[in-house]
């Protein structure tokens, strides 16, 4: 391997784990706060770029009928609590919330589909369509189990990964997308061709990290998510509502996921099933980090993606494999050193 290769790996590597870093705080996050494995967050991804790219070819995404139809049984669910609690006052924010949002934004991307807009409103656009389906899949598949084991919310995390691959099977197709770069500028510096587009991603990850701190930091909602991660009962004994929380962290892991995949579908083609395999990397990321500290999840994803790239020059038939077996050490180490708890009961 020559000094350049090994620039250009380099420069691959990072690019890749700037990626898994944010998915790898978002899986942490989701974690932290409700206790949920959350399988589905490479859905958002794939949603997002499929809608990317089908938005760039001038067709309405089928993200639209996902989000109304899961918006229409959300709100059914609440009318539901509403009418046996007596608590009818509450109609208006559900209908608003799960029903109104949704409608504006199908309509919104029904109108700017055939228009071609900037690539720049077409992620907005984007993001409005993805980033509304973390609170409404919180609400259908998980709130009504917040309560349960790990191992029963993992279950319905893998029960809504099927469910919602299955739906991006039906409305996007089994053929792969790739949006148009942001922009086709490049940057020369030394061996390296730096694309624009790579350096986007770079870029907004850091600024979305930052983002994240400043909101946890400075923010009552930050902070309230932050109580609800280190103490459930806690948190609820001084006011805070964990369904605000998980809905809250939902909402933040599916903005991660639907700014993944928008900066990630102009690099590499995007099929139906392509989020589970990024979000899996993602994953490790955070079990390198201890699936307890933001800033080591994010070094290690950042480790992640230098070792998949590195992996890829190397034995590219068993990168994945590679990928994959660096959390075994890992996981056996953390067995033996740290102490077993009985989860919490809570009534």
């Amino acid at each position: 391997m020559t000094p350049d290769i090994a620039l250009w790996l380099t420069q691959d590597g990072i690019t890749n784990g700037a990626i898994y870093a944010l998915l790898a705080l978002a899986l942490l996050l989701v974690f932290a706060v409700t206790r949920v494995i959350f399988v589905p967050q490479g859905e958002f991804i794939s949603y997002a770029a499929l809608s990317m790219g089908l938005l760039q070819l001038g067709q309405l995404p089928g993200t639209v009928w996902v989000l109304l139809g899961g918006g229409l049984l959300a709100a059914g669910f609440d009318a539901v609590k509403a009418w046996r609690e007596r608590a009818l006052r509450r109609l208006p924010r559900i209908v608003a919330l799960y029903v109104a949002v949704p409608l504006a934004m199908t309509a919104i991307a029904w109108w700017a589909a055939p228009r071609r807009l900037d690539p720049w409103l077409q992620a907005l656009v984007v993001l409005g369509l993805v980033v509304p389906l973390g609170p409404i899949l919180y609400r259908v598949a998980y709130q009504p189990l917040a309560n349960a084991s790990v191992i029963v919310l993992f279950v319905a995390s893998m029960a809504a990964h099927y469910v919602l691959t299955g739906l991006g099977l039906v409305f996007f197709g089994g053929e792969g997308l790739r949006a148009n770069a942001f922009s086709d500028a490049s940057f020369t510096a030394g061996a390296l061709n730096v694309s624009a587009q790579s350096l986007l991603v770079v870029v907004a990850s850091l600024v979305t990290m930052g983002g994240l701190w400043l909101f946890f930091e400075h923010t009552l909602y930050g902070k309230a998510l932050r109580a609800t991660a280190i103490n459930r009962i806690g948190a609820r004994l001084v006011g805070v509502r964990t369904e605000m929380s998980g809905s809250l962290s939902f909402l933040l892991a599916a903005f991660i996921g639907a700014l993944s995949g928008i900066l990630i579908a102009p690099i590499t083609t995007i099929y139906y099933d392509t989020g589970l395999m990024i979000g899996l990397k993602g994953f490790v990321g955070a079990i390198l980090g201890g699936m307890a500290s933001y800033p080591l999840a994010a070094l290690g994803a950042l480790g992640i993606g230098l070792l998949e790239s590195f992996s890829s020059f190397w034995a590219s038939a068993l990168k994945e494999s590679i990928v994959f077996t660096i959390i075994i050490p890992v996981l056996v180490w953390r067995s033996l050193t740290s102490r077993h708890h009985v989860e919490d009961e809570e009534e």
